[in-house]
């Protein structure tokens, strides 16, 4: 049976929605870019159930978990075909592989980042083109770099408004929506992923590690670790970014 939510989490999924409202009213066409980790079903659950102008995608990079498609499918159940599935170009992914070789993104993190570029990059590009904001389920918890953001400034990379509506949300405020609203979530997260990108590229964390330390875990620095999609607290360059 799920639990109740605190008066305090009552008026932050509130103050989610209202500051969604806002957006919409401001940016008219606002998209969310549906992470499908465990922020991602509070902003999925929010936004399906009470904001419907918002579009919602998911990128299927092609190499993901087993566990993150049987999600999608529970998702579908739960809200309809309410997220769009976009996928990379199959000619640049053709490319990617002749040139790297099926896992040559583990080489250096300039492979893995032009990996990321094709998989993930691109597609979102193309995702949020013709929208004038892209929301996120960024915290300030998730990293020394996200802790920095705002919960809207402007996104010069992509050339819209960025929106982070749980940047102040905790972790465990994020699961008590969770299991009170009893929301479908990624199985691996119960096996110690609390951060889940591709098959290939995500481990489960040891007990003390951070949140994030299960993502590209063979790179020695951990500021590079990002897809791309976030700003790094140090920059590497990618090919055509």
């Amino acid at each position: 049976m799920g639990t109740v939510l605190s008066l305090d989490l009552e008026q932050k999924a509130a103050a989610v929605r209202a500051f969604l409202r806002a957006a919409v009213r401001e940016h008219g066409k606002v998209v969310y870019s549906n992470s499908l980790g465990s922020e991602a079903m509070v902003l999925t659950d929010i936004i399906a159930s009470d904001l419907p102008e918002i579009d919602m995608f998911s990128i299927d990079t092609g190499r993901l978990h087993e566990e993150t498609y049987a999600l999608l499918e529970r998702l579908e159940e739960r809200y309809g075909t309410r997220i769009r599935l976009v996928h990379p170009q199959a000619e640049s992914l053709s490319a990617l592989v002749k040139t790297q070789g099926i896992n040559g993104f583990r080489g250096s993190v300039d492979a893995r980042i032009s990996c990321c570029y094709v998989r993930k990059v691109e597609p979102f590009k193309r995702a949020i083109a013709g929208f004038k904001a892209w929301v996120t389920g960024v915290r300030r918890e998730q990293s020394a770099a996200r802790a920095q953001g705002a919960a809207e400034e402007w996104d010069s990379q992509y050339g819209l408004y960025k929106l982070s509506p749980l940047l102040d949300w905790s972790e465990a405020e994020i699961w008590q929506y969770i299991r009170a609203r009893k929301l479908p979530y990624n199985a691996l997260q119960d096996r110690q992923y609390p951060s889940i990108g591709c098959a290939p590229c995500t481990r489960a964390v040891e007990p003390g590690e951070d949140r994030r330390a299960g993502r590209w875990w063979w790179e020695i620095e951990a500021q590079s670790r990002e897809c791309g999609l976030h700003p790094r607290v140090r920059h590497a360059a990618v090919a055509g970014a």
